[in-house]
């Protein structure tokens, strides 16, 4: 059984107020290594595994919902995880603050995993992929930096897949072309979510963008 996710409006005026976020060398053991960022982190159970797997990688998971990210803090601390680090808020908010935006500028790779769909028309503006999201990701990323996204409804898919080559400066990168032992997840582990969807049969949509 996996738990219904407890949706958040992201544009609540309570994530104007942005969680300032160390400097690498104070959140991580070795800030040399590269970093990854994971949108919507939840738990943070598969950033745990993917740090326990991955000590040549940085991991960091933003979460909007205060309770999961307070957790997975003192999971951190109470484990000694030297390479993952977690921050509460509006991930468009953070890394839009100018003391974030370092994030953008060191990160190698991001994910979108299973972001919430937010169905209704009227609330498509609370969905996280947004033209000024990834118009700000676009500005500032480093060149063959990579997006990653994944979900199981098409037309949430389409939509994410729309938005991000929208931009001139991304484009699809063919799996082919992607040495998967380099990235930051080499053995490609599964989110809870995506284990529910293959459990239940579900189709899974994901592609990989890099930055030109």
């Amino acid at each position: 059984m996996i738990a219904m996710r407890q949706h958040v409006n992201p544009l609540s005026k309570h994530f104007n107020e942005v969680e300032k976020i160390s400097p690498l060398n104070v959140i991580f053991s070795d800030p040399q290594l590269p970093l990854h960022i994971d949108i919507g982190s939840a738990s943070g159970e598969f950033l745990f595994k993917l740090a326990f797997e991955n000590d040549n990688w940085n991991y960091l998971g933003i979460e909007i919902r205060e309770k999961l990210v307070n957790k997975a803090k003192e999971r951190v601390r109470n484990e000694g995880v030297g390479n993952l680090s977690f921050a509460f808020g509006n991930a468009f908010n953070i890394f839009n603050h100018y003391d974030c935006r370092f994030l953008i500028t060191s990160l190698s790779s991001i994910s979108f995993n299973f972001p919430d769909p937010w169905f209704k028309k009227k609330h498509n503006k609370r969905r996280v992929i947004q033209p000024k999201f990834i118009n700000l990701l676009s500005s500032s990323m480093k060149k063959e930096s990579l997006i990653f996204i994944k979900t199981d409804i098409k037309e949430l898919f389409d939509y994410m897949d729309f938005t991000i080559l929208s931009d001139l400066n991304f484009e699809e990168l063919n799996k082919r072309d992607l040495n998967y032992f380099q990235t930051f997840n080499p053995k490609k582990l599964r989110t809870n979510r995506e284990k529910h969807a293959i459990l239940n049969q579900l189709n899974i949509f994901e592609k990989i963008y890099i930055k030109i």
